[in-house]
């Protein structure tokens, strides 16, 4: 059952290796031909001399190639993983900063809120691209899977706008909260039966049960009950409180979607927790995806040197991309949460939006269930979000500052915190920063530039708190520093993904 599986972004240590992993852990894929492609010639080689140490390892017959050529590792290509972060950390990082000088305060800016939108203009000029090529080169029928953020928004525009490829979305959180949910109920994973549905990064918990028994209800005391859980999860708690349906994000990524809980500095330290980046701080995930990057480049010796990995099937990831290629491929039943056009799927939700809901892949092809309406306060959480999605999308795709400007007043946090000349002038400082991968916005950023420096000269430009590092920033710590913790910096340098 030979196939192609072809990598763009295949820099991507945390991705790469598992998702390679994960495939060749399926018997029926081990004469697989994967093609990985990067822009960057070192991070590719890195990742693929640790690919290929496994490869030799469990003696397959797969085989493997590199090349700094996207048409040519997706020519023939079956299945195609985009893992790419465009501008890597460089531009990540002016996703934080700028609008920290307006008092916008993000854990991680990758989905929604200002930085989420600023990543969409970035990404989805990218992927159109991509899915061009595909259109034109890749093997027919092919499939697009999706890992890259801002996970809605990307795929909403690879699916109206991507030359008729078949994209679908993937992410891990409803995996995450579905062991959380176990663990608070003190319950095995396994058997705990969840419906989860809404939008990604915002899916909700709808239904769940063990031995047929509804516990939705009881998940609420259960989670007041742990300690733990009420240390590091409190704007997820609050917001089951308020909604009565627990949200799949952690309590970083959540904090920023809506407009509550991060609109005053002095407020913010009350609703996280810096046991872990992933539980507010700011800039968090900035942080621990430059210790990874720098960690990784000095440690990657000993990456070399450890013991390879093995691809039997316990060895097997939770990623679902591995598992919707054998369902397809096979015709083994899976059950997953994924990324797709709504189509009346949830029907309080937009018919074109994108939406994360329960889906069945077999060898007819990835099936989904209609699940009616979301529990209306969670439909009316996630609706804010669409509408700021749909117009981003939009404007990336048209390169129409005039739309993104609209995106970041109606963004809930972002319109919390800032008036409209504050929003103004914070598009502007982005068109100018991010200008090199922003193809699309050449006019805009021409204008933006020259208000800019003509409020400079001026003196009228709106005065911003520059330096300001945020109500809980830490320290980004030093190849040295990490030393004193070496196993605790590979673990984050691997989940540390497309940076």
């Amino acid at each position: 059952m030979a196939i192609k599986v072809a990598f763009i972004g295949a820099g991507s240590v945390g991705f790469t290796r598992g998702l390679f992993r994960d495939i060749l852990s399926v018997p029926e894929f081990k004469d697989t031909e994967f093609a990985l492609h990067d822009i960057n010639q070192r991070n590719l080689d890195m990742v693929a001399r640790l690919c290929e140490k496994d490869l030799r390892t469990n003696a397959l017959p797969a085989k493997l190639t590199t090349t700094l050529d996207r048409r040519r590792a997706v020519a023939g290509a079956d299945y195609i993983i985009s893992c790419v972060r465009v501008g890597g950390l460089e531009a990540f990082a002016t996703d934080i900063d700028i609008p920290l000088k307006y008092g916008v305060d993000q854990c991680v800016g990758d989905t929604l809120c200002a930085g989420g939108i600023m990543y969409a203009q970035r990404t989805i000029a990218a992927l159109l691209d991509f899915c061009k090529d595909m259109s034109e080169v890749s093997a027919p029928g092919c499939l697009f899977i999706n890992h890259s953020n801002p996970m809605a928004m990307n795929t909403w525009a690879c699916n109206k706008y991507g030359h008729g490829v078949r994209t679908v979305g993937l992410c891990h959180g409803v995996e995450g909260g579905h062991w959380m949910i176990a663990h608070a109920l003190g319950l095995p994973r396994e058997a705990v039966d969840i419906i989860c549905a809404g939008i990604n990064h915002q899916t909700w918990f709808i239904s769940i049960k063990h031995k047929g028994e509804d516990l939705t209800g009881k998940l609420l005391e259960a989670m007041e009950n742990n300690p733990g859980i009420m240390q590091s999860e409190k704007v997820r708690v609050d917001m089951l409180r308020r909604f009565g349906y627990f949200s799949t994000e952690s309590n970083g990524h959540l904090s920023e979607y809506v407009p509550w809980y991060r609109k005053r500095p002095e407020e913010i330290e009350q609703w996280i927790d810096l046991g872990s980046w992933i539980n507010g701080e700011t800039g968090g995930y900035l942080r621990v995806c430059i210790e990874g990057r720098n960690w990784f480049e000095h440690d990657f010796p000993n990456w070399m040197a450890a013991p390879p990995w093995t691809f039997r099937p316990e060895d097997r990831g939770m990623e679902h991309g591995s598992h919707i290629i054998e369902g397809l491929e096979t015709g083994r039943i899976y059950r997953g949460h994924f990324n797709v056009v709504n189509r009346g799927c949830i029907t309080n939700l937009p018919e074109d939006c994108i939406v994360e809901v329960p889906g069945y892949v077999d060898g007819n092809g990835m099936n989904i269930p209609i699940v009616g309406d979301l529990p209306m306060g969670c439909a009316a959480v996630c609706n804010a979000s669409v509408n700021v999605q749909r117009m981003a999308m939009e404007a990336a795709v048209k390169g129409d500052d005039y739309l993104l400007r609209q995106a970041m007043l109606m963004d809930p946090l972002t319109g919390a915190v800032c008036n409209p000349k504050e929003i103004s002038q914070m598009v502007d400082e982005f068109l100018v920063a991010q200008a090199q991968w922003l193809p699309q916005y050449g006019k805009a950023i021409k204008e933006a530039k020259e208000r800019l420096e003509k409020g400079r000269a001026e003196g009228t430009l709106i005065p911003t708190k520059d330096g300001y590092k945020g109500a809980a920033r830490l320290h980004v710590k030093t190849v040295e520093e990490m030393e004193a913790e070496a196993a605790e910096a590979r673990r984050m340098a691997e989940a540390a993904d497309k940076s």
